[in-house]
């Protein structure tokens, strides 16, 4: 199938489609829910995705590193190293890729062919950098600052490749705001992993309202002990959350039909998180909540119904805005792009 999706998408460089190939296996092991909802876009844009994915996913694992004898100095240098490459290959005209490893060559060359807009790379960097000193958020403000470069602009990125029957300006809150969506959740489902790393993303305001503080966190996560306080701030910040996936939905209807049952895939697996994690009784300080395979399997199946149905009309009625796929370079802001 690797092979289908690159030929459709029109890479043929042999370097190129090693580097796209990897990032497809990135995604295929580390974001599950991710991956099932990306199998339902047209198979030209699925390489693009990868991309994105992949290279999201290789800044986190340099930032997330559990490994002992790997110091905060070492993963800022790493960091550093991953950005430099990427904006070298971000400013150079296309020519025959080599000298830069796989995510950042398919990123690259994915951002010339949709001219995705070099500013949200730049801010994800930036929320990277944050993650090596910052352990802590005191505010819902502050954590949407950091958000905007670690969730929001993936939604911004992701726009250009799904394509829109709007313009683009009035699409982009809503993907932004999706993409913040999707990381609350992670955020929700992963706090005893974070907490393993040194960081908590629930705001402490949010915790200090319900009686928590960090402290707590650590003592119930230790002893495996439930704390009705934690538990309360757990259920505050769910319905937080799920007011963000309120200001996301209405942006899937502004996507290019074909692309709706991905996005819509995905919305519901994510939302699927929280209902898991209530479930649970929101015992995400001692094992991770997830989505049961039959439940997958029924949303992927509706996705794909839907995706048949879109085909069809589509030979009909084809989307105002189509998704762009000649190559380009961008050099500057583009006017169909917001930012938070």
């Amino acid at each position: 199938m690797t092979a289908r999706e690159l030929d459709a998408a029109g890479i043929t460089d042999p370097v190129l489609r090693d580097a796209y190939t990897r990032c497809r296996r990135l995604n295929a092991r580390h974001g599950r829910t991710y991956f099932l909802a990306t199998r339902l876009l047209p198979v030209e844009r699925r390489p693009a995705v990868h991309a994105l994915y992949g290279f999201a996913r290789r800044a986190d694992d340099i930032v997330d590193s559990l490994e002992a004898d790997v110091p905060s100095d070492r993963r800022a240098d790493d960091l550093a190293r991953l950005d430099a490459r990427l904006h070298a290959r971000l400013r150079r005209a296309p020519r025959e890729p080599g000298g830069a490893e796989p995510v950042v060559l398919a990123l690259a060359d994915t951002a010339r062919r949709y001219a995705i807009d070099h500013r949200h790379f730049s801010d994800f960097m930036t929320s990277m950098r944050d993650d090596l000193k910052v352990t802590d958020y005191p505010t819902y403000d502050d954590l949407r600052a950091y958000m905007h470069g670690s969730a929001a602009v993936i939604g911004l990125q992701m726009l250009p490749v799904l394509g829109t029957v709007v313009p683009r300006e009035e699409a982009a809150p809503h993907a932004a705001a999706l993409g913040v969506a999707f990381q609350l959740t992670n955020f929700l489902r992963d706090v005893g992993e974070d907490l393993d790393r040194g960081r908590v993303y629930l705001p402490a305001d949010l915790l200090a309202a319900h009686g928590v503080d960090r402290e707590l966190l650590y003592r119930s996560r230790a002893t495996g002990r439930r704390d009705p306080r934690i538990t309360e701030a757990l259920r505050a910040f769910e319905d937080l959350t799920r007011g963000v996936y309120r200001e996301a939905e209405p942006g899937i209807a502004m996507l290019d039909p074909v692309s709706r049952p991905c996005v819509r895939t995905a919305f519901v697996l994510y939302g699927g998180i929280l209902d898991a994690v209530a479930a649970d009784g929101y015992a995400v300080l001692h094992r991770r909540a997830v989505v049961p395979r039959r439940r997958r399997a029924a949303v992927a199946l509706d996705g794909l119904a839907r995706l048949a149905a879109a085909r069809v009309r589509r030979r009909f009625r084809p989307p105002v805005v189509p998704a762009p796929v000649a190559p380009g370079v961008v050099t500057g802001r583009s006017p169909h792009e917001e930012v938070m």
